[in-house]
């Protein structure tokens, strides 16, 4: 049973370290992200699942213990998801998920054994819907961080130029996470998407077959495209 989820933006800018100069700029994000977990946290689960995007069309798991670097962007800086004294693998973990395990470390987080998904950005609807159900599926009270950016086309200087298509689009997912609208989640256009950039489709789809029948509402924490980058928190409980 789901029974919370936190939904955070995942550009490894969101760690200061990465960030450098320019990590004032995401002050208000990661403070949110913050409130975003301390829902997580009030809500006493019994276990924590983390999915983020992934390259390809399928699913990866991380257990409890997995550990990622940043060093690819020229910083001394590793994580681990979860407990750090249980014994995990060489660094693996994708960036969504290595900025979920340092959200997760900043945070504090010791309320719940956590495991790590990764779903491919052209992973289908129906099978992301599919996936929420199976890992909400039982009595076990699950909560849930996801992990993924919205459009990245807002402005000219944005990774994927300026498309007029992404502001509506951001707004709507906004709409919908701030809202709990598991429906709007499970239809969201996956080719607009995929044109847009938009990492967290396939993650927030997961997050929608996930929350079915649960009743949860939602709060939308945040939502801004400093780098023209489309960023999103929000919380369900």
């Amino acid at each position: 049973m789901l029974v919370a989820a936190a939904v955070c933006p995942c550009p490894p800018l969101l760690v200061p370290d990465v960030a450098a100069g320019a990590a004032p700029e995401l002050d208000a994000a990661r403070a949110a992200c913050t409130d975003a977990l301390g829902v997580l946290a009030a809500a006493r689960p019994g276990r924590l699942v983390v999915v983020g995007p992934v390259d390809g069309a399928g699913t990866e798991t991380y257990p409890e213990g997995t550990a990622g670097s940043f060093r690819g962007f020229g910083v001394d800086l590793d994580v681990r998801l979860g407990a750090a004294d249980v014994a995990g693998t060489e660094p693996r973990l994708p960036y969504a998920l290595a900025v979920a395990a340092w959200l997760l470390e900043r945070t504090g987080w010791s309320d719940a054994p956590v495991e790590g998904l990764g779903v491919g950005e052209s992973y289908p609807p129906e099978q992301c819907a599919r996936t929420g159900r199976d890992i909400a599926d039982g009595d076990e009270r699950v909560a849930l961080l996801v992990m993924g950016d919205a459009s990245a086309c807002r402005t000219l200087k944005a990774p994927g130029y300026l498309d007029e298509r992404a502001a509506p689009f951001d707004a709507e997912v906004a709409r919908a996470l701030g809202a709990a609208d598991v429906a709007a989640l499970t239809t969201l256009d996956t080719g607009l998407a995929h044109e847009l950039q938009a990492s967290g489709r396939a993650p927030w789809q997961v997050l929608a077959g996930a929350a079915e029948g649960a009743g949860l509402g939602g709060s939308l924490l945040y939502e801004d495209a400093p780098y023209g980058v489309g960023y999103v928190v929000a919380a369900w409980s």
